[in-house]
């Protein structure tokens, strides 16, 4: 594929899924009553419906923040390719 091409298909997606999360929203307009812990909220179902994906959204941004920032952290004694740092001397000669 070319890299252009790859740019386009998600711009597309985004906006195919972007319409039919509109769609959905805009058909479920009548009241709802939500219990929330100890509050009963009475609104329209499209709130309720953007909200879950408002919060579905942010859980997903920050979960994948959390696996990226995890994967580029280095540990502490930890060589080069997963080697230990005493596997790493010892190869190079030093320690016991």
């Amino acid at each position: 594929m070319l890299p252009g091409t790859l740019n386009k298909v998600k711009v597309v997606a985004i906006a195919v899924i972007s319409l039919l999360v509109l769609i959905i929203v805009l058909q479920n307009t009548q009241a709802v009553e939500t219990n929330l812990l100890f509050l009963t909220l009475t609104m329209p179902n499209a709130a309720l419906l953007f909200g879950t994906l408002i919060i579905g959204f942010a859980i997903g941004v920050l979960t994948a923040g959390h696996i990226v920032s995890a994967a580029k952290r280095v540990l502490p004694g930890i060589g080069p390719k997963g080697t230990s740092q005493a596997t790493t001397n010892i190869a190079a000669g030093g320690g016991k």
